[in-house]
Protein backbone atom coordinates (compact mmCIF):
# COMPACT_ATOMS: atom_id res chain seq x y z
CA UNK A 1 0.00 0.00 0.00
CA UNK A 2 1.52 3.46 -0.99
CA UNK A 3 1.72 6.69 0.76
CA UNK A 4 0.85 10.23 -0.45
CA UNK A 5 4.38 11.32 0.59
CA UNK A 6 5.84 7.61 -1.55
CA UNK A 7 8.00 9.03 -4.22
CA UNK A 8 7.08 8.51 -7.89
CA UNK A 9 8.40 9.29 -11.55
CA UNK A 10 6.47 10.89 -13.96
CA UNK A 11 7.45 10.01 -17.11
CA UNK A 12 6.57 11.86 -20.51
CA UNK A 13 8.09 13.79 -23.58
CA UNK A 14 7.82 17.03 -25.32
CA UNK A 15 7.30 17.70 -28.91
CA UNK A 16 10.49 20.21 -28.78
CA UNK A 17 12.51 21.79 -26.38
CA UNK A 18 10.79 25.28 -25.83
CA UNK A 19 7.39 23.04 -24.86
CA UNK A 20 9.71 21.22 -22.64
CA UNK A 21 11.04 23.60 -20.87
CA UNK A 22 7.45 25.04 -19.82
CA UNK A 23 6.15 22.24 -19.06
CA UNK A 24 9.41 21.63 -16.60
CA UNK A 25 8.66 25.21 -15.28
CA UNK A 26 4.78 25.20 -14.59
CA UNK A 27 5.10 21.94 -12.42
CA UNK A 28 8.29 23.20 -10.65
CA UNK A 29 6.50 26.89 -9.96
CA UNK A 30 3.39 25.18 -9.46
CA UNK A 31 5.04 22.60 -6.61
CA UNK A 32 3.45 20.15 -8.33
CA UNK A 33 7.47 18.10 -9.17
CA UNK A 34 10.78 19.10 -7.05
CA UNK A 35 12.75 18.46 -10.38
CA UNK A 36 11.99 17.98 -13.70
CA UNK A 37 14.67 16.55 -15.96
CA UNK A 38 14.94 17.53 -19.74
CA UNK A 39 17.20 14.97 -22.16
CA UNK A 40 18.79 15.29 -24.93
CA UNK A 41 16.33 14.86 -28.29
CA UNK A 42 15.35 11.39 -28.98
CA UNK A 43 13.94 9.63 -32.14
CA UNK A 44 10.79 7.45 -30.99
CA UNK A 45 9.08 5.25 -33.46
CA UNK A 46 5.64 4.22 -32.62
CA UNK A 47 2.34 3.12 -34.47
CA UNK A 48 -0.66 5.83 -34.89
CA UNK A 49 -3.65 5.38 -36.34
CA UNK A 50 -2.46 2.44 -38.60
CA UNK A 51 0.66 4.19 -39.58
CA UNK A 52 4.24 3.87 -38.33
CA UNK A 53 5.73 7.13 -37.49
CA UNK A 54 8.77 8.54 -36.06
CA UNK A 55 8.98 11.53 -34.00
CA UNK A 56 12.21 13.34 -32.66
CA UNK A 57 10.65 14.24 -28.76
CA UNK A 58 12.77 15.68 -25.84
CA UNK A 59 12.47 13.13 -22.74
CA UNK A 60 10.41 14.50 -19.31
CA UNK A 61 11.61 12.95 -16.18
CA UNK A 62 9.59 14.65 -13.30
CA UNK A 63 10.29 13.63 -9.45
CA UNK A 64 7.20 14.13 -7.30
CA UNK A 65 5.02 12.36 -4.34
CA UNK A 66 2.57 9.72 -5.36
CA UNK A 67 0.22 12.36 -3.29
CA UNK A 68 1.13 14.85 -6.41
CA UNK A 69 1.00 12.55 -9.18
CA UNK A 70 -2.61 12.86 -9.91
CA UNK A 71 -1.80 16.67 -10.48
CA UNK A 72 0.93 16.45 -12.44
CA UNK A 73 -0.67 13.98 -15.19
CA UNK A 74 -3.83 16.46 -15.25
CA UNK A 75 -1.44 19.11 -15.93
CA UNK A 76 0.54 17.18 -18.27
CA UNK A 77 -2.35 16.34 -20.10
CA UNK A 78 -3.46 20.08 -20.44
CA UNK A 79 -0.43 21.81 -21.43
CA UNK A 80 0.50 19.11 -23.95
CA UNK A 81 -0.38 19.05 -27.70
CA UNK A 82 -0.45 15.37 -28.44
CA UNK A 83 -3.88 13.99 -28.53
CA UNK A 84 -2.72 10.76 -26.43
CA UNK A 85 0.33 12.07 -24.62
CA UNK A 86 3.05 9.67 -23.08
CA UNK A 87 1.97 9.85 -18.94
CA UNK A 88 3.58 6.81 -17.14
CA UNK A 89 3.34 7.08 -13.15
CA UNK A 90 6.89 4.63 -12.09
CA UNK A 91 6.84 3.96 -8.12
CA UNK A 92 10.74 4.59 -6.31
CA UNK A 93 11.52 2.13 -4.50
CA UNK A 94 14.45 3.36 -2.58
CA UNK A 95 17.30 6.05 -2.91
CA UNK A 96 18.93 8.42 -0.90
CA UNK A 97 16.90 9.39 1.53
CA UNK A 98 18.18 13.45 2.27
CA UNK A 99 17.15 13.79 -1.42
CA UNK A 100 14.14 11.86 -1.50
CA UNK A 101 12.99 14.30 1.96
CA UNK A 102 14.40 16.77 -0.28
CA UNK A 103 11.64 15.70 -3.49
CA UNK A 104 8.54 15.54 -0.70
CA UNK A 105 9.60 19.03 0.98
CA UNK A 106 9.77 20.86 -2.37
CA UNK A 107 6.54 18.89 -4.28
CA UNK A 108 5.05 19.94 -0.97
CA UNK A 109 3.33 16.28 0.15
CA UNK A 110 -0.57 15.53 -0.47
CA UNK A 111 -1.80 18.36 1.85
CA UNK A 112 -0.10 21.33 0.27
Amino acid sequence: MSSDDDIVLVISNAPDLLLAKRIAHVLVEDGLAACVNLGAPVLSIYRWEGEIEGADEIPICIKTTAGRQQAVVQALAKLHPYEVPEIIVVPVIGGSAPYLDWVRAQAGGADS
